[in-house]
């Protein structure tokens, strides 16, 4: 069941840039940079009253994020939702005809098992869903 609003991704170009502005323009803290290796990325979180902002820096040219940003610019990559029970929240949607980018949840950041559904089937919004490893505890 989906629990909550985890965060919202948000594809930049450098994090070295970008982290200034939320900190000195918007008053929020950087609460850590994360690699995920398995994404090509470099992540930093912030958090907006238990909601996190993810920024996203692609670290390949082959990069989802890199592409993202050849094909659209900077801005909005995606919206996370948490779950209690990420296979049972794939199989949901998959059942509601939902096209999945990923069949099983894998490693992502803070300590989170992530998956990916296609935006063609979500109204053209890359959703993402993610819930704690089993006995771990989200880093953010």
């Amino acid at each position: 069941m989906i629990q909550s609003i985890d965060h919202l991704g948000i594809a930049v170009r450098s994090l070295d840039e970008a982290i200034p502005l939320y900190e000195q323009a918007l008053g929020l803290r950087c609460l850590g940079r994360e690699e995920v290796e398995s994404q090509r990325v470099r992540t930093a979180f912030f958090d907006v009253g238990g909601v996190h902002l993810e920024l996203l820096e692609p670290t390949a040219p082959e990069s989802p994020i890199a592409k993202f940003l050849a094909d659209k610019g900077e801005g909005i990559h995606h919206i996370a939702f948490r779950t209690d029970d990420i296979a049972e929240q794939l199989k949901q949607a998959s059942g509601a005809g939902v096209r999945l980018i990923h069949e099983q949840p894998f490693d992502g950041a803070a300590g989170k098992l992530v998956a990916f559904l296609h935006p063609k089937s979500t109204r053209g919004v890359l959703t993402e869903l993610c819930a704690v490893k089993p006995g771990a505890e989200a880093a953010h």
